[in-house]
């Protein structure tokens, strides 16, 4: 793990707090998930759900992402040997990357990527190899020829984040047919992260890789609760894959954080069954608000397609722009450098909008003096 000291999201966090600026840099709702979540979380704590829950999850929890898989992409998964409820989508990811991969074996990552991936991809003694997302006009966009390349005789795994942090790009289904036909012909694994699954915008639907013709039994799907419901503090996200590779996936699973969140699990699995448009048509509203006014103001912005963030092209040294933003400004923001490992994304930044409209405004008057 050397080289994996402290975050970004730390330390910009920490100067957030030293220069009383907005923070507009980790991203997580500044409002609570609805209502009706929260009492049922309370009312399963006083339930007694407080002890270890089984450790591939709850059945209800585990039957409920069954049928939410069903109703929402028609992929039938067998609730008892196919879903495995984690610590999150990040214990999710770090379990396979374990279970799926041995040293000196290579993983594929769509770069830029969250963090988390390269850390899990270090932890299991693989390599990282990276196909870079570039801009093009309006939105972002890979070279299927890169990807071919990026693959060889030692590639065991690709990763795939679709709807896309940090970029917000929905990968279209021509894009995603790519990566299956690839997939199928190196016979590789693909782990996909699906967390902004319902995060969409202007009307694009999300469409899971496991839809595709032969990949189903090839693809590993992951998800969480927490962007859904905007409680990413619960920690409660599954994964969705064939019953051998579930099975290796829990066996590391186990001996991570074993089980969590014993009263969360219940109120998700009532929830699932009636996930809204609330969430993310407020998204949009408060994605509209902060592109608009940072181009008002001149910023070179990159309107996404789905999740939290917008891309900001500073036209300098993103890294030492966001270091001095929160003194110049009394904002924070984080450098997309961060997430990548080719120089493709020093220029850029990442503002959150999961923030309420009106500390979007207040972020967006502080930033006027800058242009």
């Amino acid at each position: 793990m050397q080289g994996f000291g402290t975050t970004i999201f730390a330390e910009m966090s920490a100067l957030a707090v030293q220069t009383n600026s907005i923070n507009l840099g980790q991203g997580f709702p500044d409002t609570d998930g609805p209502p009706e979540l929260l009492e049922a979380a309370v009312a399963a704590i006083r339930a007694g759900a407080n002890q270890y829950p089984p450790g591939p999850g709850i059945p209800a929890l585990r039957a409920a992402i069954a049928d939410h898989q069903q109703r929402y992409y028609g992929l039938d998964y067998d609730p008892d040997a196919e879903v495995l409820v984690t610590a999150g989508a990040t214990e999710a990811i770090a379990a396979a990357a374990l279970a799926l991969t041995e040293p000196g074996d290579e993983v594929v990552l769509f770069e830029p990527y969250y963090d988390s991936y390269a850390a899990c991809v270090a932890l299991a003694g693989a390599r990282r190899r990276t196909v870079t997302l570039r801009r093009e006009g309006s939105g972002w966009q890979f070279d299927p020829a890169e990807l071919r390349a990026a693959v060889t005789d030692r590639t065991r795994l690709l990763i795939l984040n679709s709807p896309h942090n940090p970029t917000g790009k929905v990968f279209t289904a021509a894009e995603l047919q790519i990566v299956a036909d690839l997939a199928l012909e190196r016979d590789l694994l693909v782990l996909c992260d699906e967390v902004y699954e319902h995060l969409t915008f202007d009307g694009r639907q999300h469409v899971p890789l496991a839809t595709l013709p032969g990949m189903r039994e090839r693809t590993l799907t992951v998800s969480s609760a927490g962007k859904t419901f905007s409680v990413t503090g619960w920690k409660i996200g599954w994964l969705c894959a064939t019953p051998e590779l579930v099975s290796a996936v829990r066996t590391v699973k186990q001996f991570l954080t074993y089980v969590n969140g014993a009263p969360f699990q219940p109120a998700v699995a009532d929830a699932l069954g009636h996930i809204t448009k609330d969430v993310a048509e407020r998204l949009q509203y408060q994605r509209d608000l902060l592109c608009d006014g940072l181009a008002e103001l001149g910023w070179d912005v990159v309107r996404p397609q789905a999740t939290y963030f917008a891309t900001v092209d500073v036209g300098s040294d993103a890294v030492a722009f966001c270091r001095d933003l929160p003194h110049r400004a009394g904002v924070v923001a984080i450098p997309s450098s961060v997430f990548h490992d080719s120089p493709a994304g020093d220029r850029h930044v990442r503002f959150a909008f999961c923030k309420r409209p009106e500390v979007l405004a207040e972020a967006l008057t502080r930033l006027k003096g800058l242009r």
